[in-house]
């Protein structure tokens, strides 16, 4: 891929796409749209134009040449001990970062797409990315994608020793939503992660940790279940859809 914009940080778009899934087997590979789920992310990874590489770490063959086939680096499978159920991100992005950057050299950052988030768009990538190198001072911290939470925190409850208590305490729930400081959820869509932080395997959310709002319930789409696919596919389908 080409150099992007000059000014912008080099950045290494990473996908990560395990083989197995128990909800909704195989869905890397499903069609979606008339194109194959994976795909969707590698093509707005590309689209961006803000991405050094688009590098999907795998253990599964078939997606490994179906992200080939789509234009994205797989110049390996994921060792066994990352591709378990419990293996966490941040070691998948440690050991892939390690063998990009000793190969084709250092990067500022890395973009962490998730595979089922397939309607973030290419200007939400390139939104993201201008907030990550926008921060002032020589330290960046990482940007992650959220939305506005379904439900403000101070609306939920806990069951505890027999009884409902709210998650804010009693006080919270007297006041209008409007006077409430506005709540958002983690969506999964993207995390921009400084190169540092990712090759040391350090926590993603933590303090200091940015945001980048996402307000299009499309765009915030993560696919875990098969209702999530079912709209996914009317979205995919629909008149206008990319």
């Amino acid at each position: 891929m080409a150099d992007p914009v000059v000014g912008t940080p080099r950045l290494l778009a990473l996908v990560p796409a395990r083989g197995g899934s128990k909800r909704l087997p195989r869905k890397n590979v499903l069609p979606l749209g008339g194109r194959p789920l994976i795909r969707w992310s590698i093509d707005a990874a590309r689209d961006s134009g803000v991405c050094v590489d688009v590098l999907v770490s795998t253990d599964d063959e078939e997606i490994a040449q179906t992200a080939r086939a789509a234009g994205a680096m797989v110049p390996w499978l994921r060792p066994a001990e990352l591709a378990t159920d419990t293996a966490g991100s941040a070691g998948v992005i440690a050991h892939a970062l390690a063998w990009y950057e000793q190969t084709h050299g250092a990067v500022d950052a890395v973009l962490l797409l998730q595979p089922t988030s397939p309607f973030r768009s290419a200007a939400a990538i390139r939104g993201a990315v201008n907030a990550y190198a926008d921060q002032p001072g020589p330290t960046r911290h990482p940007v992650v994608s959220v939305s506005p939470a379904a439900s403000h925190p101070a609306w939920t409850f806990a069951w505890q020793d027999g009884e409902l208590r709210p998650s804010l305490g009693w006080e919270p729930l007297a006041l209008r939503s409007q006077d409430l400081t506005p709540a958002y959820a983690l969506n999964g869509a993207l995390y921009v992660i400084p190169a540092e932080d990712a090759r040391t395997a350090r926590p993603i959310v933590r303090p200091g940790v940015l945001p980048f709002v996402m307000t299009d319930a499309r765009e915030s789409l993560d696919i875990d279940t098969a209702d999530d696919w079912a709209l996914a596919s009317h979205w995919a389908n629909a008149p206008g859809a990319r």
